[in-house]
C-alpha cells in the first residue's frame, strides 16, 4: 500500500515538543510533506531557532516514522524554525518586533548589562534578529562593551517626522544614550527628561523586524521601569542577581515590582551570575567566592527556572572592555562563551513556552500619583 501524506502525519502525531507538552501536528510544526515511494520529506518548524531540543525532536520523528510506517521509509527532514510572539500584531508601538525581553536587577554591580549584551550576540548567533536598547541612561555601558564608542546613530525623515537610526555591531541593532552625548558628560536630567527620551528610543526609532528586542534596564525599581513597561508590551523579565544575600534581597524587590498586579509583567527566569571563578589554567575548577547555591535557592523560592549559572572568569571583563562580548568566542573552546549560549537557548525556550500557554501580552497601566 502507497503511502500518503496523512499516513506521515498520523506517525508524527507520536512525537510530542517537550516543552509544549502538546503533538507537533497539533501544534502545526510540521510543513511541506512530500511523499514520493518510499521517500518522505518533511519541514519541521520549530518556535525558536535556538531551540535546545532541535536534534531530540528530529531524531524522534525518525522514530516515529520507522515505527508506524516501516523502517525501510527513506526520509529527509528539514529542520527550521520561525520565532513566536504573543504581542498583538495591531500594536502602534514596534509592531514587528516579536517579543520584548526586561533585563534588570534590584542592584547595581551584578553584571546585569554583562548578560545583556551577551544574551543578544547568543541569540543572534544562534539565527534570531535581535536589537538591544540601553535604558540606563545616567550610566550608560552598552556602546563599550559592543565597540561601538563614538558611532552616532543615522537620522531619516519619512513623512515629515525624523526617526532614529540603531547603530549595528555584532549582527544586533543597538541604541543607547551613550551614543547621543559626550562619554565625559554628565547627564543631569530629572525624571520627566529620561523618561521622554526613552519613550523616544522606542516609538522614534526604526527596529524593523526583530524576534527580540532587549532591554537592559537600570538598577531599582523606578520611573524608568515603570515609562518602558507602560510604553510597550513585555514578554517576560530576567532577574539577574549574584549568589550572596545583599544581591539577593535586592533581586527579590525587581521581582516583585513586576508582579505587582498593576504591572504584571511575567519573570522568565532568575540569572545567577559571578556563580564561581574558574581560572584559565584550571577550566574545570571551579571556587565559589560569593557562596554557593543562592541563585538555585531564589529561584526555587519563586518556582522560576534558574537560566544559567554564569562562571566570573577574566575573559568577560575583557571582552567587555574590548567591545567584543564573549559570547562571540567558540563555544566549542571557551566554558564562558558556551554559557551564555546555553543561557540564549534557555530564554528562547521559555518565551516560547510563555508564548505557547499564555494569551496575548498588554501594556501594563499603572496609575500616576
Amino acid at each position: 500500500m502507497a503511502l500518503n501524506k496523512e499516513d506521515v502525519l498520523n506517525a508524527l502525531r507520536h512525537v510530542q515538543d517537550p516543552d509544549l507538552g502538546q503533538d507537533l501536528v497539533t501544534l502545526n510544526m510540521i510543513e511541506d510533506i512530500v511523499v514520493k515511494g518510499n521517500k518522505v520529506s518533511f519541514t519541521v518548524r520549530l518556535t525558536t531557532p535556538a531551540c535546545p531540543l532541535k536534534e531530540m525532536i528530529k531524531k524522534d520523528c525518525i522514530k516515529a516514522i520507522h515505527e508506524h510506517l516501516g523502517n525501510d521509509v527513506e526520509l529527509d527532514i528539514t529542520m527550521t524554525a520561525s520565532v513566536t510572539s504573543q504581542r498583538n500584531p495591531d500594536l502602534n508601538v514596534l509592531p514587528s518586533v516579536k517579543n520584548i525581553i526586561c533585563v534588570a536587577s534590584g542592584k547595581g554591580g551584578v553584571g546585569k548589562s554583562t548578560v545583556s549584551v551577551n544574551l543578544a550576540i547568543a541569540l543572534a548567533r544562534q539565527g534570531a534578529k535581535v536589537g538591544i536598547i540601553d535604558a540606563d541612561i545616567y550610566g550608560p555601558s552598552i556602546p563599550t562593551m559592543l565597540g561601538v564608542r563614538g558611532q552616532r546613530p543615522g537620522v531619516r525623515l519619512i513623512k515629515d517626522k525624523h526617526f532614529i537610526e540603531p547603530v549595528e555591531a555584532h549582527g544586533i541593532k543597538v541604541l543607547s544614550m551613550g551614543m547621543l552625548v559626550d562619554e565625559k558628560q554628565a547627564i543631569v536630567w530629572r525624571g520627566p527628561m529620561v523618561t521622554s527620551a526613552l519613550r523616544q528610543f522606542v516609538t522614534d526609532c526604526l527596529w524593523g523586524k526583530l524576534d527580540y528586542l532587549i532591554l537592559d534596564m537600570p538598577p531599582g525599581t523606578g520611573d524608568v521601569h515603570l515609562t518602558m513597561i507602560q510604553t510597550v508590551h513585555v514578554t517576560g523579565a530576567i532577574i539577574v542577581t549574584t549568589p550572596q544575600e545583599v544581591a539577593l534581597a535586592d533581586a527579590r524587590k525587581g521581582l516583585a515590582m513586576f508582579r505587582l498586579e498593576t504591572i504584571n509583567v511575567p519573570i522568565l527566569g532568575i540569572v545567577e551570575n559571578m556563580s564561581y571563578f574558574t581560572p584559565a589554567e584550571l577550566p574545570e575548577n571551579k571556587y565559589y567566592i560569593f557562596g554557593n547555591g543562592g541563585g538555585k535557592e531564589f529561584a526555587a523560592e519563586y518556582e522560576l527556572p534558574l537560566l544559567a549559572e554564569l562562571p566570573l572568569v577574566q575573559s568577560v571583563r575583557e571582552g567587555g572592555d574590548e567591545g567584543m562580548p564573549i559570547a562571540l568566542r567558540d563555544i566549542d573552546l571557551d566554558i564562558s562563551s558556551r554559557a551564555f549560549h546555553d543561557l540564549a537557548r534557555n530564554v528562547a525556550q521559555q518565551i516560547a513556552i510563555r508564548n505557547a500557554k499564555v494569551g496575548v501580552t498588554v501594556t501594563a497601566e499603572v496609575e500616576e500619583e
